[in-house]
């Protein structure tokens, strides 16, 4: 199993405590608007999207 690098659990933290401060703030259509874009971004990964931008 690959270890996370130190760069990689910053970030890692930073999105953790960026959906900790959106259900905190109990703003319904903050928190919608998070969550949808949590499962675009996911399923634009799982699609290989991400990677064809890159090359």
């Amino acid at each position: 199993m690959r270890s996370r690098g130190l760069v990689s659990n910053l970030y890692r933290a930073a999105r953790m405590a960026n959906d900790v401060t959106t259900l905190g703030s109990g703003n319904p259509h903050r928190i919608a608007r998070r969550a949808k874009n949590k499962i675009i971004g996911r399923a634009a990964a799982r699609a290989g999207i991400w990677r064809a931008l890159w090359r």
